[in-house]
């Protein structure tokens, strides 16, 4: 199980875009960790899960930048 411990003045696409690269995930990320879904702006030293997601690898980048 992965894990983020957060810094003071993160927020969840803050955390999502340092995680995954995409903010899109915020909600996947909350769903992971319902105990803190009404908390907007973190404090320092929560430990959130963070969940596997299967990140969808763009056919218009080039074949060097798609990992595979």
């Amino acid at each position: 199980m992965t894990e983020y411990v957060t810094i003071q003045g993160d927020t969840w696409d803050l955390i999502s875009f340092k995680v995954f690269g995409n903010e899109r995930y915020m909600l996947n990320l909350i769903e992971a960790n319902p105990q803190y879904r009404n908390i907007v702006v973190f404090p320092a030293n929560i430990k959130l899960i963070i969940p596997e997601i299967q990140i969808p690898i763009s056919n218009r980048l080039p074949p060097w930048k798609r990992g595979g």
